[in-house]
């Protein structure tokens, strides 16, 4: 009989892992000494605790690029989430790297977004004197806010994972400034997959693409499925070549980069910078703002709610009591703070 399931899980891991892959047994450790679980390696530990924060219920609610879209068809921060992770999921698997680290990265990387997405993202950015990002805010979340102010405790190369998963608008690759892991590359190459493909399908499905116009579509495919497959599948590939030149490192084809490159242009241009989105945005990032200066004049209101914890510093305090809100909260806020009760009279 097995003694102790988490002991055993980390020899199957030494045995038919990569080389290249992070292991549990020799992970650089928690920000604080613990007990190791005794059924689940660390990773696995860290995906589970991940999932039961409150931050990872929120999703649900927070935009992902469309603002309150009519119907349940369009993605949401929290749909976006379980893509990545997916996608994660299977390049790890076939690269015979870490599922669990991959995956908890994954599920991880944006609890510390915003209500409306990046343009509320943009609004605290704007309104902080040190500035405002997402990947640093899930950090945060995992680090300090997450139980009650106790935080996580997660090993460093998922935390590494979750602060570094972001690239912006800059290049698609980059030497500098990665995740430490390959798990944590992958997560960086899955984010964009993801986003990209499902923001393609919700841009078509509200009307604002045709997918005729979408470029690529004979290398890619129309649907989403083929999309996200024959990217994924390139990223494997390559990958696998890397891995097997013992070289550490995630990778597309120079074919696909440009390739992807060419969407995320495309999708600037026809989608995120359409004037009518950008309407929206401007609304979401008014609602941020005027939240976060009612707060500062009446901080009371946070100090006698249920957020917990307290930052030493106010400015801190509101930003993260803002970050956690979910879009319908955030509105419902607005509301109560801003917008007039209709008055009923009894008739004459």
């Amino acid at each position: 009989m097995i003694e102790n399931i988490r002991e055993h899980l980390e020899e199957i891991e030494k045995r038919e892992l990569s080389w290249a892959a992070a292991l549990s047994s020799q992970s650089k450790g928690r920000m604080r000494e613990e007990e190791p679980c005794s059924i689940r390696p660390a990773f696995q530990h860290d995906r589970d605790r991940i999932v039961h924060t409150k931050a990872f219920r929120r999703l649900g609610d927070k935009t992902q690029v469309f603002l309150s879209p009519k119907g349940s068809n369009y993605s949401n921060r929290l749909t976006h989430t379980l893509e990545v992770s997916q996608i994660g999921r299977t390049v790890a698997k076939a690269l015979l790297l870490n599922e669990s680290l991959t995956e908890a990265i994954g599920l991880g990387h944006d609890l510390g977004h915003t209500p409306f997405g990046h343009s509320g993202e943009r609004a605290l950015n704007a309104l902080l004197k040190n500035g405002f990002r997402h990947e640093q805010q899930s950090l945060r979340v995992v680090d300090f806010l997450a139980k009650n102010g106790q935080g996580l405790n997660l090993t460093h190369e998922v935390r590494n994972g979750i602060v570094l998963h972001s690239k912006g608008k800059g290049p698609l690759i980059k030497k500098t400034g990665i995740p430490e892991t390959l798990e944590g590359q992958i997560i960086r190459f899955s984010d964009i997959i993801a986003y990209l493909n499902h923001d393609i399908d919700d841009a078509v499905r509200g009307g604002f693409l045709d997918i005729k116009d979408v470029p690529h579509k004979d290398i890619l495919g129309e649907r989403g499925s083929q999309r996200i497959n024959a990217m994924t599948t390139d990223l494997i590939y390559n990958s696998y070549e890397a891995i097997s030149a013992h070289e550490k490192i995630i990778r597309f084809s120079d074919k696909m980069v440009q390739i992807i490159g060419d969407l995320r242009e495309f999708m600037f241009k026809n989608v995120y910078e359409l004037p009518a989105i950008r309407k929206e945005f401007a609304k979401a990032e008014q609602i941020i703002s005027v939240l976060f200066r009612h707060f500062q004049e009446n901080y009371d209101i946070i100090l006698n709610s249920n957020f917990i914890p307290v930052s030493d510093d106010q400015e801190t305090t509101i930003a993260d009591f803002i970050a956690s809100l979910t879009d319908s909260y955030a509105i419902h806020l607005y509301n109560t703070f801003f917008i007039p009760k209709t008055l009923s009279f009894p008739e004459i």
